[in-house]
C-alpha cells in the first residue's frame, strides 16, 4: 500500500489499540508515510495515551473521563497535540475526517461513536462486537444511508469475510471458539473458578472483560449474533465448533461442498492489519503458520450443558434486535460483578438467562432498536434486571 491513510482509534490503550498502533508502528517504518494518525481515544489510562500521542503524532488525544483531562494535558504540554476529555469529545474525535476508523471501545459504550463515525460515512473497522450485538440493525441502515463500509476486525468476522468471496452459493457460515481456560474443566470446577482463573486464556491476549467472556463463551455468543447480522444470515446456518488451537478462525461453506477457511496464528495483528490495509495486505511481524510444526488441528461440538452461551444466543436472535441488546447488558453487569467478586462464574450465564426470560414476557419484546433511546432504554432493563438477580445470587452465595 503505497497511499498515506489517515487513522483514528477508538480505543487506543486497550488490547485492540495497542496491537493496531503496534501494526501501523511497522508499517510506517518499512514504508514511511503509510499511516497518519488523526485521533487517538482512552477512557482512563492518561500516561499510556500520552506516551501513544508522543510517539504517533496525532491531530488530537482524548480521554472519556473528563476528571483526567489536566493530567493527559500536562503530560503533552507543549507538544502541539491537541487534547480533549468527555463523552462530547470523544463523539467529535470520531466524525474528524479520516480514511479508516479503528472501532475498539469495550461494551456497549462503544456504540455511540461508532454510530457517529457510520454517520460520517467513515470506513469504520469495527472490533467492538458489542457495538453490533446492541446496534447491529442501525448502524447498517445508517451505513447504506451514508455509504460507510464496515469492515470486521474480529478474527472469527475477519476470517469469514476473506473466505467469503462473493457470497454467492453459501450454505453456511462457522466460527470457531478455543474453549477458553476451562474448555475440559467440571461444572464444579467452574462453580468455585476465581476472575483471575477465568482471565488466563490459553491462547490470546485480552483484556479482562474479553478473557471472562471467552471462558463462559459468552464471546463467542456475542460473536454469532455479529455473525448473523454483519453477514445478514439466519442463525440455523451458522455453526459454532471449539477449535483448542485457535488457527482456524472462520470457515464459509458452499451448496457444491466446498469449505473455504481462514487460518493463521492466533494474533490479532493480523485480522487487525487486514482491516486497515483493506483491500490490500500490510506487511506485519506475526509468527508465521508452520502446519507441519503444529501437527493436528482438533475439532469438537459445544458442550452446552456447561457452556450455556450458544444456546442464549439464539434464544435472543428469536426474540429480535431488542433480545441480543438485554443479552449483551446482562452479560457486562454480570461480568463486572464477577470480578468485583459479588457473583460466582457460573452465575454469569444464569443471570443472563433470567433476564432474557423475564424480556420474553414483558411488553418490550417489540422495540426494534431503531434509535439510539430504544437501544439505551433495553440498556436500562438489562442492566435493572441483572442487578436484581445478581442481589440473589450474592444471597445465596452466603454474601
Amino acid at each position: 500500500m503505497t497511499v498515506t491513510r489517515r487513522i483514528s482509534i477508538m480505543g487506543s490503550t486497550g488490547s485492540i489499540g495497542t496491537s493496531a498502533l503496534d501494526v501501523i508502528a511497522h508499517a510506517n517504518a518499512g514504508e514511511a508515510g503509510t499511516f497518519q494518525l488523526v485521533a487517538l481515544v482512552a477512557g482512563q489510562d492518561t500516561e499510556a495515551l500520552a506516551q501513544q500521542a508522543l510517539t504517533f503524532r496525532p491531530d488530537i488525544a482524548v480521554v472519556a473521563d473528563p476528571s483526567r483531562h489536566d493530567d493527559l494535558r500536562a503530560r503533552l504540554e507543549g507538544s502541539g497535540i491537541e487534547t480533549a476529555s468527555g463523552q462530547a469529545a470523544v463523539l467529535e474525535a470520531a466524525t474528524r475526517p479520516c480514511d479508516r476508523l479503528l472501532a475498539a471501545i469495550v461494551g456497549s459504550a462503544g456504540l455511540a461513536s461508532t454510530l457517529a463515525a457510520v454517520r460520517q460515512g467513515t470506513v469504520v473497522a469495527i472490533a467492538n462486537k458489542e457495538s453490533v450485538v446492541c446496534g447491529g440493525k442501525l448502524i447498517l441502515s445508517e451505513a447504506e444511508k451514508s455509504g460507510a463500509r464496515i469492515l470486521p476486525v474480529d478474527s472469527e468476522h475477519s476470517g469469514i469475510f476473506q473466505a467469503l468471496g462473493d457470497g454467492r452459493s453459501l450454505e453456511k457460515l462457522t466460527i470457531t471458539a478455543s474453549g477458553g481456560p476451562f474448555r475440559t474443566a467440571s461444572l464444579d470446577e467452574m462453580e468455585h473458578a476465581t476472575p483471575a482463573q477465568a482471565a488466563a486464556h490459553p491462547n490470546w491476549d485480552m483484556g479482562i472483560k474479553n478473557s471472562i467472556d471467552s471462558a463462559t463463551l459468552m464471546n463467542k455468543a456475542l460473536e454469532f449474533i455479529e455473525a448473523a447480522i454483519l453477514f445478514d444470515t439466519a442463525p440455523d446456518r451458522i455453526d459454532v465448533l471449539v477449535h483448542p488451537q485457535s488457527i482456524v478462525h472462520g470457515m464459509a461453506h458452499f451448496t457444491d461442498g466446498s469449505v473455504i477457511a481462514q487460518l493463521g496464528a492466533p494474533d490479532m495483528r493480523t485480522p487487525i492489519a487486514y482491516a486497515l490495509g483493506w483491500p490490500d495486505r500490510i506487511e506485519t511481524t506475526v509468527d508465521r503458520l508452520d502446519l507441519a510444526q503444529l501437527g493436528r488441528l482438533d475439532f469438537t461440538t459445544v458442550d452446552e450443558k456447561r457452556f450455556p452461551a450458544i444456546r442464549l444466543a439464539r434464544q435472543a436472535l428469536a426474540l429480535g434486535p431488542g433480545g441480543a441488546t438485554v443479552l449483551n447488558c446482562a452479560n457486562e453487569s454480570a461480568v463486572s460483578a464477577f470480578i468485583a467478586g459479588h457473583c460466582g462464574f457460573l452465575d454469569i450465564s444464569w443471570v443472563v438467562e433470567k433476564v432474557l426470560s423475564r424480556f420474553s414476557l414483558g411488553n418490550m419484546a417489540g422495540l426494534g432498536c431503531d434509535t439510539l433511546e430504544e437501544i439505551a432504554y433495553l440498556d436500562r432493563f438489562g442492566r435493572d434486571m441483572a442487578a436484581e438477580l445478581l442481589g440473589q445470587a450474592h444471597h445465596r452465595a452466603g454474601g
